[in-house]
């Protein structure tokens, strides 16, 4: 066998060699194993992101709808029946009294606007204003400040339930402790949850009749500590005082808001009454002059167009120097 004939063989051989190598060695090497584990376990990737691409959107579905109905119950409640806001602002008045008043009113009004102007469609507005406005605007302002009344006392309620608990005593004993030495309306507030569980209520439902009489964010608060104290457990003693803490807190960034924005408060309040003021002064020193404004049919398409402007900016700076906590 020559030379010739052995390098051939050895080159047939070689290149068997490679052919083989080439076909089965990802086979005998794992490597196709390897790229088989390496696709089944993309592919569940992307099939898991795309279920929880799916879970997510279920979830934003349900917060969504969970806002939705947090948004529904607290239109409800600023849409509040005329009883429930006649129990909120502390006036112990009913459907009826409210009538009776509203009529009295309606008629003083619309006599004053009639007696003044001597026009009766004047007259008819002060019996709209005097019957709709003005009762609706004082059961207002009267629930507005048993509402400041109530969280500025609030805290100081927290504080000894918080110290009854510590000492040993049970949550019903410092509810009737704060009813019956805490000042007024959370006393009264309290004696009615206190009321509530005697006639078979929980302390979680009687707590949430409370943010139904008294619809603010420290009731609010109470009640879902409660619900969660009742539910899951915990110290409640230091849950509570966590909550007096963050109350006063916002109390102290509310009258600091306050004090901040007075300066504010101030300048709008100059700016809103000086056109009034200079036509005072004005009609005082020369009446003839001023007269025009309500004597010709430009002057008082004027004072029209002038009004509708001033209650506008004095709308846009209120919304301006108005904030809430």
């Amino acid at each position: 066998m020559t030379m010739s004939t052995l390098a051939v063989m050895a080159l047939a051989a070689l290149a068997v060699g490679g052919v083989v190598y080439a076909l089965f060695y990802p086979a005998l090497s794992g490597q196709a194993r390897a790229e088989k584990r390496r696709k089944e376990f993309a592919s569940p990737v992307a099939a898991r992101s795309v279920d929880r691409e799916a879970q997510n959107r279920v979830k934003r579905g349900q917060i969504a709808q969970s806002l939705k109905d947090i948004e529904t119950r607290e239109n409800a409640r600023n849409s509040a029946s005329l009883e429930v806001r006649l129990l909120q602002s502390g006036l112990g008045w009913n459907r009826k009294k409210y009538y009776v008043v509203s009529a009295i009113m309606a008629g003083l009004t619309g006599l004053a606007l009639l007696a003044i102007s001597g026009n009766p469609i004047l007259g008819l507005v002060g019996l709209f204003v005097g019957g709709f406005g003005l009762p609706a605007w004082f059961i207002k302002r009267c629930r507005t400040k048993r509402l400041k009344k109530f969280g500025n006392e609030f805290p100081n309620a927290l504080d000894v339930i918080t110290r009854g608990i510590k000492s040993g005593l049970p949550l019903n004993d410092c509810l009737r402790i704060v009813a019956g030495e805490a000042a007024e309306p959370v006393a009264s507030e309290f004696r009615l949850i206190i009321e509530s569980q005697q006639l078979g209520l929980p302390l979680t439902e009687a707590a949430d009749k409370l943010f139904e009489r008294m619809p603010c964010a420290e009731a609010n608060f109470f009640g879902i500590v409660l619900a969660i104290q009742q539910k899951t457990g915990g110290n409640l003693s230091e849950t509570l005082g966590n909550l007096s803490r963050v109350i006063r807190e916002r109390r102290k960034m509310r009258d600091k808001i306050q004090a901040v924005s007075m300066e504010a408060k101030a300048s709008a309040a100059i700016i809103g009454a000086l056109p009034p003021v200079v036509a005072i002064l004005v009609y005082l020193s020369s009446p003839k002059y001023i007269e025009l404004l309500w004597i010709t049919q430009a002057g008082k398409l004027g004072l029209v167009i002038s009004a509708v402007w001033m209650l506008t900016g004095i709308l846009v700076m209120r919304k301006m120097i108005n904030f809430n906590i």
